[in-house]
């Protein structure tokens, strides 16, 4: 047969026999990963379509792994995967090989295993490939199945469809739903980061790095004062300093210490500011805006009217509705905003009113689940946010005194609350790893959407447990520093998911809802428009090519093989259900049943954990989150001091700073941009077709944005190709990602392990590792 060696005239039938077996040639590949290499020992089986192979013992020592991680920079620098030849001949021809085992066992120490990926050679030349890019712990026994991906139907063989069944009911298993609050998207059930396996386990050298910036900014505060000054402000400049001290970042903060003042700029954070998605065209005033003609004619100029402007689609409104009825605490004051803005004949967006929406006493039923409460007259009370008119609403103009017309621009906190709590966390986070369990609960690791899916979801499951047990919780950072009461928070949480839809979710909807299809200089739309259509669809000028639309069209081809597909319709129904409760009005679909309809729900769960996280992570917020002293009772009468005294203390200030530039950094190394596939789990030509020519598409973007940026005096690059990571995730991910040891080797990575999660801790700064990075896949070459 094919490849079998000579025979002597002295052979034996027993050598005979054993020189003319099918032989296969195997290549076992370990994990580009800081000690992902065993010495345990390690066998192999190989199962075909005509039967299998008892299992093979590869040599003990198998793949050493590299050591442990040393203080050197060397510990950000690429771990290239080791490989393990060997042949395995059989007594028969096993077929179209389907599935291999990985059996691993000890005999004393453990020694944890990653493996990347295994390769068998068939008798006939036949290349299979198997992706496993997963972590063996223990005695253990792990079955990949052959890369290509597949459908539910397109599993032919028994064996194929009892490992699918094994490995769901696996996932399900280990990956369960649980309400973290009752009215919140559901969440992964684990009580901290320590229940989490090694399989979701985060990076030493991310935990490092962010402990590096923590540092290197608290230290400068500290030793600029500001840290140790629990007092006010005491003019203008001394707090323009602040942000001399801010290392690191680009121009934007000198930007907004020298500009914040202008109306131009109160407007633009609107639109170009991390929350870029409030901003809406008015056409009809809303009755809780009593605002008149005669009050806004002088900002409009002459010749127009109030009225006029708004059927032209040249006035905008901004409206927190959703803090109204929000409890905050009794010695701090927040209020939620209504603001109109005019585009004016130069196209450039000014407010000309603003109405601050302060607190009123509401009496409690039940005073005991209040924890800040105020008693006045012998009634419990407690002050909630509203926007009814009157004078807890006042409104304020652009043709007031200076002060009078600061202070309202200044009153923003309603800003950082919808920012904080829903633009960046609920409809990123959240909803991100509502998508995450999901997948890894209904689509088998061999599912194409699977395969899609799951670059998308590195560090969403660690951040979000991490982020429950110290930022959102009741007593965590944000409850800490924040001027709303707990309960206050989960209400506006509550409110902002009531509130979300399909459409908001679909950028083009969103962008037409809203009304800001023609806003100029919107670089917000014009930037995530542009990766959306990227992601989605592209130009005709590629040939009609398309990434997401094009997978689909190759593993699905027509709407029947949609509907069919049980595990996609599961898949959907998981996310309606436990994501947004199962809640109709919201117009999430609950089923999927035509391509078109597969492409723009894929489309949102890419673009939601990619380009849209990137545009609300990665800016800081520019507004206090609350205020310590109310508004002046009277207009006309407020100062400096006025503005001074309000505004948080100088420690609070530094602190809140240092923990948002964390929150917001992009640290040194390569960015896990978007079309950077690092496990090759696609076997395709197809896939690897789209995603070449999606990563040229990215570069025209990113070029696009940086020629533009080259002759801006503020440039926006938030949703930079290059500064966009493929996941929700706060820095840059290194090719090579050290994860953190198997508990069983922690001990050698103790320093840096404790480090990170002790000193990084506050601002979020550990993330989970959904699966393992492994080499770029080269998508220059052709696929074989």
């Amino acid at each position: 047969m094919a490849n079998a060696p000579s025979l002597g005239p002295m052979a034996t039938p027993g050598a005979i026999a054993w020189l003319t077996m099918p032989v296969y040639k195997v290549t076992v590949a370990t994990g580009d990963i800081l000690k992902g290499g065993t010495n345990n020992s390690i066998s192999i089986t190989l199962v075909g379509s005509r039967g299998e192979r008892c299992w093979t013992t590869i040599n003990y020592w198998f793949l050493p792994g590299t050591g442990s991680c040393p203080p050197t920079p060397s510990r950000f620098l690429p771990t290239p995967h080791q490989e393990k030849d060997m042949t395995m001949r059989c007594e028969q021809d096993l077929g179209r090989i389907v599935l291999v085992r990985l059996h691993k066992w000890r005999l004393f120490l453990e020694d944890a295993w990653v493996c990347r990926d295994i390769r068998v050679m068939g008798p006939d030349g036949t290349l299979y490939r198997f992706p496993c890019y997963q972590w063996l712990e223990g005695v253990t026994t792990v079955e990949v199945q052959e890369g290509s991906g597949k459908k539910l139907v397109d599993d032919e063989l028994e064996i194929l469809k009892q490992h699918r069944q094994h490995e769901l009911k696996a996932q399900q298993e280990a990956y369960q739903w649980k309400s973290f609050i009752e009215v919140w998207p559901r969440c992964l059930n684990v009580g901290s980061i320590l229940e989490l396996d090694s399989n979701v386990q985060f990076s030493c050298v991310r935990a490092t790095n962010f402990t590096g910036v923590l540092i290197f900014q608290g230290a400068f505060h500290l030793l600029a004062g500001f840290l140790l000054r629990p007092t006010f402000w005491k003019s203008l400049d001394e707090m323009r300093s602040i942000f001399s001290w801010t290392r690191g970042r680009e121009i934007v903060p000198e930007y907004v210490a020298r500009y914040w003042r202008e109306d131009d700029f109160f407007s633009y954070q609107f639109f170009n500011g991390n929350n870029p998605i409030i901003i809406q065209h008015c056409v009809v005033l809303p009755a809780k805006f009593p605002v008149t003609p005669e009050m806004v004619a002088g900002s409009l100029g002459g010749g127009t009217n109030l009225g006029k402007e708004m059927q032209e689609g040249q006035i905008f409104i901004v409206d927190y509705e959703v803090l109204e009825g929000t409890i905050h605490r009794c010695w701090q004051h927040v209020a939620t905003l209504l603001c109109l803005l005019h585009q004016g004949a130069d196209g450039l967006l000014r407010p000309i009113t603003v109405q601050v929406g302060t607190s009123h006493p509401k009496p409690v039923d039940n005073p005991t689940v209040v924890v800040e409460r105020r008693w006045s007259h012998h009634v419990v009370c407690v002050p909630v946010l509203s926007q009814t008119p009157g004078p807890t609403s006042p409104i304020f103009l652009r043709s007031d005194a200076e002060w009078d017309w600061l202070l309202a621009k200044t009153w923003r906190n309603a800003d950082f609350y919808s920012h904080q709590l829903l633009t960046h966390p609920l409809r990123t986070h959240l909803f991100g790893e509502v998508f995450a369990i999901a997948t890894l609960r209904q689509l088998p690791t061999c599912h194409p959407l699977f395969k899609l899916l799951v670059p998308h979801f590195y560090f969403t499951l660690y951040i979000n447990t991490l982020a429950q047990s110290i930022l959102i919780n009741p007593g965590g950072v944000i409850d800490k520093g924040s001027g709303l009461t707990c309960k206050g928070m989960l209400l506006i949480v509550q409110q902002g998911l009531e509130k979300a839809t399909y459409t908001s979710l679909c950028l083009p909807d969103d962008i037409w809802h809203r009304g800001v299809v023609h806003l100029p200089s919107y670089r917000y739309r014009d930037d995530a428009m542009s990766l959306w259509e990227a992601i989605e669809r592209w130009h005709k000028g590629l040939g009609g090519s398309c990434f997401i639309s094009g997978i689909v069209a190759f593993y699905y081809g027509e709407d029947v093989a949609v509907s069919r597909d049980a595990k996609l319709q599961a898949w959907v129904v998981d996310i309606f259900t436990n994501g947004f409760l199962g809640r109709t009005s919201s117009g999430i679909p609950s089923s999927l049943r035509t391509v078109a309809e597969l492409s723009k729900f894929l489309t949102m769960v890419v673009f939601t954990c990619s380009a849209q996280h990137a545009a609300v992570n990665n800016g800081m917020t520019w507004a206090p989150s609350s205020m310590c002293h109310p508004l002046p009772a009277e207009k006309g009468k407020a100062f400096l001091q006025h503005f001074l005294n309000p505004v948080p203390e100088v420690d609070t200030t530094a602190n809140i700073l240092v923990a948002l530039f964390l929150l917001s950094s992009r640290l040194s190394g390569v960015v896990n941009a978007p079309g950077t596939y690092l496990e090759e789990r696609f076997m395709e030509v197809e896939p690897h077709w789209l995603i070449r020519a999606f990563q040229g598409q990215l570069e025209e973007i990113r070029d696009r944005i940086e020629e533009r940026n080259h002759w801006a005096k503020l440039r926006y690059n938030y949703m930079n190709p290059l500064e966009t990571e493929n996941s929700i995730s706060i820095s840059p991910l290194p090719l090579s990602v050290p994860r953190t040891p198997p508990r069983h080797l922690q001990k050698h990575f103790g320093f840096f392990w404790r480090l990170g999660n002790s000193l990084a801790v506050a601002p979020n700064s550990s993330e989970r590792q959904l699966n393992f990075a492994g080499s770029t896949p080269d998508y220059s070459r052709e696929a074989t």
